[in-house]
């Protein structure tokens, strides 16, 4: 069940990351960050209502914000590359990267103990993922922006990994708050970034909300799966963008990604058995 919720949230992602790229080439970045985050806050406040919750501990809360902290960051920058770089690129950069930080902290911090099979799942995701790119051609700007994300998704996966399943998706909640005060100063300093038409804001809107049901599947697949696992197979989401691209944008594929295509989809197989 584990397994199903995390992919799930990695189908999420990767509709969202397309999305959000798309949308991020027609108006400010910023304002597609800032208000994706308010839509997030929408949807995990009425979700954490539904959901109930024996207890809501302030570490929890803790742990949620500083998810959300991450989340803001890896957005901002995974937005600002998405807007002028190829979705090709920056988006599995930033998961390359941010899976091997997860997976080590994971590992050395946390206790996790992959099985033989999980551990071939690992090793093949990081290639995968680099190959969906591009294998480093045509790095740029972008490519710095995926890294500098990357950092982002690390903090977002495993600070929420670590709160407690009795406070619910009330974490989730906390990091959407910490999120939108991270950017609030941002958009405060430039208003005219918000005064979008009112179907532009309803879509950055609707792409935060998706983003916010990814962190519930993946805060739900946590608390049923090791977080190494977990973070691995949520962090599957650039296949997504590519395959998408390959059919609605008509963008020409690889060789080597379809390679990376290849391995993401036996990393799934070997990870889910294992």
């Amino acid at each position: 069940m584990g397994a199903l919720l995390a992919l799930a949230s990695a189908l999420c992602y990767g509709v969202v990351d397309f999305a959000g790229g798309l949308l991020s080439r027609r108006v400010p970045h910023a304002a597609v960050t800032f208000l994706g985050q308010v839509g997030g806050l929408l949807l995990a406040a009425g979700a954490a209502l539904l959901v109930p919750a024996d207890a809501v501990h302030p570490a929890d809360l803790m742990w949620g914000a500083l998810s959300g902290v991450g989340s803001a960051t890896a957005m901002r920058f995974l937005n600002r590359g998405l807007s002028h770089g190829a979705m090709s690129v920056v988006v599995p950069v930033s998961a390359v990267t941010g899976v091997a930080l997860s997976v080590l902290c994971g590992v050395l911090l946390l206790g996790d103990r992959p099985g033989a099979l999980a551990w071939v799942g690992i090793a093949v995701t990081g290639p995968a993922l680099w190959w969906v790119s591009g294998g480093g051609s045509h790095m740029g700007r972008e490519a710095a922006d995926g890294l500098l994300a990357s950092a982002g998704v690390a903090v977002q996966y495993v600070a929420l990994g670590q709160a407690d399943s009795v406070s619910g998706l009330w974490p989730v909640v906390a990091g959407r708050v910490a999120a939108v005060l991270v950017l609030l100063p941002g958009a405060a300093r430039h208003p005219r970034l918000l005064g979008l038409p009112a179907r532009r804001c309803a879509q950055a809107l609707l792409i935060g909300a998706g983003a916010a049901l990814g962190l519930v599947l993946y805060l739900l697949a946590a608390q049923r799966q090791m977080l190494a696992v977990a973070v691995v197979l949520a962090s599957l989401y650039p296949a997504l963008p590519v395959l998408l691209g390959l059919a609605v944008l008509r963008e020409r594929i690889s060789r080597r990604q379809a390679a990376g295509l290849v391995g993401a989809a036996a990393a799934t197989v070997l990870l889910t058995v294992g």
